[in-house]
């Protein structure tokens, strides 16, 4: 899953949000020195991943994908479905989406210090282009994609993912929807066993 989906399956710890957010910068396990619910955070985003890459309906959503896009399959798709819960948040939240967003940013801020670098680089264009709340209309997921396409000096062709979302739209809506149900329920058992 991507940036939004990690962060909303964090649970209401700001700190576990956090962690969950900045844990694709933190490579092994160096993150002793982060406080505790941080780590908590860095190992639920660990196991979110896992669980994703092996669960079925992601693994089909990923098929359509392959040919194009090969080794940016799973990526695209992560991108995808935090498109879908954008689209779909008051299914899941009762919070509204910018309300949220708004919250998980000033979070950063009040918590500048305990950042990682790659995070405190990131966060100024996160905030000012608002990539939470722009994953919700496929325009905003142009912007991204292109964004993401241009860190590969365009060779991973995610610029063109949104022609894949048009075509299969309804079919990733399903997918993301059967999927995110069994990935909250994994999600509120391993916050607890953590």
């Amino acid at each position: 899953m991507n940036f939004l989906a990690h962060i909303f399956l964090s649970g209401d710890n700001d700190l576990i949000k956090i962690g969950n957010f900045m844990a694709d910068g933190i490579r092994g396990k160096h993150f002793d020195g982060f406080p505790e619910a941080v780590r908590k955070g860095i190992l639920l985003h660990r196991e979110i991943d896992t669980y994703t890459d092996a669960h079925p309906v992601w693994r089909a959503s990923t098929r359509k994908l392959h040919e194009r896009y090969h080794h940016y399959a799973g990526v695209i798709v992560d991108v995808f479905y935090d498109h879908f819960l954008a689209k779909n948040w008051s299914q899941y939240s009762e919070d509204k989406l910018e309300d949220f967003t708004e919250r998980f940013y000033r979070s950063l801020h009040q918590h500048y210090d305990i950042l990682t670098e790659k995070t405190k680089g990131m966060m100024p264009h996160m905030i000012q282009r608002n990539w939470l709340l722009s994953y919700r209309t496929i325009e905003g997921m142009e912007r991204i994609f292109s964004q993401m396409d241009s860190r590969t000096g365009n060779q991973s062709n995610m610029r063109f993912a949104t022609e894949e979302l048009r075509q299969y739209y309804e079919d990733f809506e399903q997918e993301f929807t059967a999927f995110f149900t069994d990935l909250q329920n994994f999600c509120m058992q391993k916050r607890d066993a953590l």
